[in-house]
């Protein structure tokens, strides 16, 4: 029989991302959250990936509940993915506050405490059409320019009014709603994030630290943990040689994971573990073992912590 990790250790939704495509069909949900149980997951994550995907998620909600009361396993984090949250018109940023509030009600259903996103995207423009993705690569992002009538202070202006508002949305749920950091959005590095916070003003806003994103978004870890403290609610958990985007299991990257937990003992961090290994990016070739291996060495870690 699988031994089963603590409840601190979530299954990200990379999983079912890297077996099955980005995003994952939602009618397979309920197997999704066997496999993830199967692997020893006691707490794993859920996502809502755009309109379509995000809706078959809520209309499937109930279904999905029932299934994670029958694994006896809990949905801490929900994610919510809106890229277009950050648009300047309004018919837009109306039809996206309603999908948000949507994934809100699923997230709730589901026992959720948090909800999160990707930092807001700003209006870049390609030469071509580019597929839906789940990050900018480097060199993809040097080929997008900005609108020739773009005005900064206009677009940020808007942009914490809506964010406020996602904030006031979540907080109609009891969620709390975070920052996912990724290379070539915005508040994702510590700095960008306190400075967004701070405009945004509401209580119920926090931030995902992504260990392999932060990486590759060239930040020190040490230092991160100490600029953004107690804003830090959950914590998305793989390695990084330091060179692309790419999210490997403990031990293969350049990340120091012993100063890593000491500095999270130094700020009392209390909240979640994602393992979040995975995607098209990291060639992983047996996914389940990276998920179990990482999963086991961070239980180390915590064993040999006061998390």
């Amino acid at each position: 029989m699988q031994n089963k990790f603590g409840s601190q250790i979530v299954c990200a939704y990379l999983y079912p991302i890297t077996k099955y495509g980005y995003p994952p069909p939602p009618e397979h949900s309920l197997n999704y959250l066997q496999e993830m149980t199967d692997l020893g997951f006691q707490s794993v994550e859920l996502e809502g990936i755009r309109e379509e995907h995000l809706v078959a998620m809520h209309q499937n909600r109930k279904a999905i509940a029932n299934k994670i009361k029958e694994l006896q396993i809990t949905v801490p984090v929900y994610c919510t993915v809106l890229p277009h949250l950050s648009s300047q018109d309004e018919k837009i940023i109306e039809k996206q506050l309603e999908l948000f509030r949507l994934g809100c009600e699923t997230a709730k259903s589901l026992g959720a405490t948090y909800i999160l996103d990707n930092g807001p995207l700003p209006p870049y423009q390609f030469p071509n059409e580019i597929p839906v993705t789940r990050h900018y690569e480097h060199e993809l992002l040097s080929q997008a320019s900005i609108p020739a009538d773009f005005n900064w202070q206009d677009f940020w202006n808007r942009l914490i009014s809506t964010f406020q508002r996602v904030c006031d949305i979540a907080a109609e749920f009891k969620l709390t709603y975070l920052i996912h950091p990724a290379f070539g959005v915005l508040a994702s590095t510590p700095e960008a994030f306190l400075h967004f916070y701070q405009a945004v003003n509401r209580d119920n806003l926090g931030y995902n630290f992504d260990t392999s994103n932060l990486i590759a978004l060239k930040c020190n870890l040490s230092l991160a943990i100490k600029q953004l403290g107690a804003h830090i609610k959950y914590i998305h958990v793989s390695d990084n040689r330091g060179r692309k985007n790419e999210h490997l299991p403990i031990g293969n990257g350049i990340i120091n994971w012993s100063q890593f937990f000491k500095d999270l003992e130094a700020i009392d961090y209390r909240g979640p573990f994602g393992v979040d290994v995975g995607g098209d990016e990291s060639d992983i070739g047996d996914l389940d073992q990276a998920f179990k291996t990482t999963a086991v060495q961070i239980e180390k870690y915590l064993n040999n912590s006061k998390l």
